[in-house]
């Protein structure tokens, strides 16, 4: 699904017109960038938790060459199921 069909499906789902339905998606993808951002977390129960983790600073390989280079540390997003989630997706 892209985000045509997401915001077709949404809108189907809600009752709401596209455009209402593209503008809550914005809204909500918005709001939850600018939080992990700001380094916070977002724990929708039943659904699941947005938040960001650490990734340390390490050496690897490249590939082609296989001489060794310094991967920086960074911060990645990471989304995490709830159990509502996981059971529904396993038919339970």
């Amino acid at each position: 699904m892209n985000k045509a069909e997401l915001i077709a499906a949404m809108a189907d789902e809600s009752g709401l017109t596209k455009k209402d339905a593209e503008k809550a998606l914005k809204a909500f993808t918005d709001v939850v960038a600018a939080e992990l951002q700001k380094g916070e977390k977002i724990q929708l129960v039943g659904f699941g938790t947005f938040e960001v983790s650490q990734r340390a600073a390490r050496e690897g390989r490249n590939p082609q060459s296989g001489e060794t280079m310094s991967i920086p540390a960074s911060i990645a997003p990471k989304f995490k199921a709830g159990k509502a989630l996981k059971d529904l997706v396993n038919g339970k």
